[in-house]
């Protein structure tokens, strides 16, 4: 990440790039597929709130929100434009909404176990015929980084506080008087997020979540390619 070079990360000029080009996938494509998810879902159970509004759609600029696309570049994470979700239009509105906000992890994940693919497949075709090129090492670097990513993305984003979609996921075990109480301070209860990325707390949180979630994706993206590695 832009990160780690501005604090005096060694990567080559050609792993810089790499690192470039996995962001702009990350921004352009997986971050509204992230939201198509979650949009897709609302619309199956119920909510056609994001399809009125054209949000049920690949294209970026309908999702791109600047600041998390700068976040992403500098500090590793970032977001799109949220879809908006009407949960009052859903059928089962507790139960549905945890389903809508699952989604968007859900797609980061999708999203991490094809690049895992990929990765396996470019060093079948490439390092096992050419060897360990200049080339085969920059492309690496890319799927490392894009999965890595994706992985924390999908991580991060199930942390249980709002607005993130793991307070969703966790109002569906809640008793509806406190899922009441969580909807009414939202905004209140979102400032706790906001001193736990500021104090680097969140990394401590999401270290073992996410170095398991990474060992799985990479354990069953290589299935396929066993017999050949």
């Amino acid at each position: 990440m832009l990160f780690s070079i501005l604090n005096g990360g060694r990567l080559s000029f050609l792993q810089i790039v790499m690192n470039i080009i996995a962001v702009l996938v990350i921004v352009l494509v997986v971050l509204p597929f992230h939201e198509l998810a979650h949009g897709y879902v609302a619309y199956k159970l119920g909510d056609d709130t994001a399809k009125r509004q054209g949000r049920l759609t690949f294209n970026p600029m309908a999702h791109l929100n600047p600041i998390g696309a700068l976040c992403l570049f500098f500090v590793g994470f970032g977001w799109a434009e949220p879809v908006p979700v009407n949960m009052f239009k859903l059928r089962h509105p507790k139960r549905d909404m945890a389903l809508v906000a699952l989604a968007g992890p859900c797609a980061n994940i999708i999203a991490a176990l094809i690049g895992a693919l990929l990765s396996d497949l470019w060093t079948v075709l490439l390092l096992m015929r050419f060897g360990d090129t200049m080339w085969y090492q920059a492309v690496e670097f890319f799927f490392e980084y894009y999965v890595s990513v994706n992985v924390g993305l999908a991580v991060f984003n199930l942390i249980p506080l709002p607005p993130l979609d793991g307070s969703k996921i966790l109002g569906a075990f809640l008793p509806d008087d406190i899922y009441e109480k969580q909807l009414m301070h939202e905004q209140q209860l979102s400032w706790i997020l906001v001193a736990l990325i500021v104090f680097g707390i969140v990394d401590k949180i999401i270290a073992l979540p996410e170095t398991f979630l990474l060992t799985f994706v990479y354990f069953v993206a290589g299935l396929p390619f066993r017999p050949f590695m």
